[in-house]
């Protein structure tokens, strides 16, 4: 068997391994203790599960920097009869990783998606001033949220919800935004985050705690080959066609805007890449519109 064979055979065998793992057995750790007058970032998750797989600069803001880190669950997933067990889960999630936890409404909102947007506005209205709400109350630095193309019905009704809560903040309302990918990917990222090997060790055991969900479809062994192709991509997307391979293995990828006056703008003229040797808070310190 050659190089190749054994690197790829290899790989058959760590994702083999990677679907075995156990579960976690639920013991939160200590949350750090936020400093007073803490930034906040809100994570706005179209499902139970989201906040673990797009959350990697999130949980560098908690850790590296003090950051308080929210996830919002905006609904409990499309089965009435899973939503307690999926609450449960996704608060042993947040307990892993040290985020707080706050649901959008009571059970979570309903249709959350573009029909419910077109064809029933008094139910998006009402959907829109909770997160509206949410986002007043809280005053983040950064909020995160999917991308309008990211397929999934409900994670396009998010994208939406959130666009539209803000817009009704009115012009004074600012905050850093930062889309997310999953579904499907972001044609003009401008971020790339590096995930340390802890870190990405850490996301995956909590997204192991959704164990419904990965009973059913192991999707958190993939985790770690879905952030190497993400560098794959970053490095040409965000730094530009031809642009040398960055020396990152690990990475999540972001359209990183300001929200301001009632609309996006752009925070720097080219691409970004935070490496796991940089400051994250300055990131945001030094952020420019233009």
């Amino acid at each position: 068997m050659d190089a190749h064979h054994r690197l790829v055979a290899e790989w058959a065998r760590l994702e083999r391994e990677g679907r075995a793992l156990p579960i976690p057995a639920g013991a939160a750790k200590a949350r750090p203790e936020p400093r007073a007058g803490a930034p906040v970032a809100l994570l706005f998750s179209p499902h139970p599960d989201d906040e673990a797989i797009v959350g990697a600069l999130a949980l560098r803001l908690l850790r590296e920097v003090g950051w308080r880190v929210v996830d919002i669950a905006v609904t409990l997933g499309s089965n009435p009869a899973r939503r307690d067990a999926r609450w449960a889960e996704l608060e042993a999630c947040c307990a892993q990783l040290g985020f707080e936890l706050q649901c959008a409404a009571p059970g979570g909102l309903e249709r959350v998606n573009l029909d419910a947007r077109q064809g029933d506005p008094a139910q998006w209205a009402r959907a829109t001033r909770a997160i509206a709400d949410v986002l007043a109350q809280r005053a983040p630095a950064a909020i995160f949220f999917p991308h309008a193309g990211d397929v999934n019905t409900t994670h396009v009704g998010t994208h939406h919800l959130v666009v539209d809560a803000l817009a009704s903040l009115g012009p004074q309302f600012s905050t850093h935004t930062l889309e997310t990918e999953f579904w499907a990917t972001l044609h003009t990222p401008n971020l790339l985050v590096e995930v340390t090997p802890t870190d990405l060790a850490d996301l995956m055991a909590a997204l192991s705690c959704h164990v419904g969900e990965v009973t059913r479809n192991p999707y958190h062994a993939g985790l770690p080959a879905w952030m190497i192709d993400n560098v794959r991509r970053g490095g040409e997307l965000v730094l530009g066609q031809g642009a040398p391979r960055p020396d990152i293995t690990f990475a999540t990828l972001y359209r990183w805007q300001r929200w301001a006056r009632g609309a996006f703008n752009p925070v720097a003229s080219a691409g970004r890449t935070v490496s796991s040797r940089d400051d994250v808070s300055l990131l945001f310190a030094a952020a420019h519109e233009r």
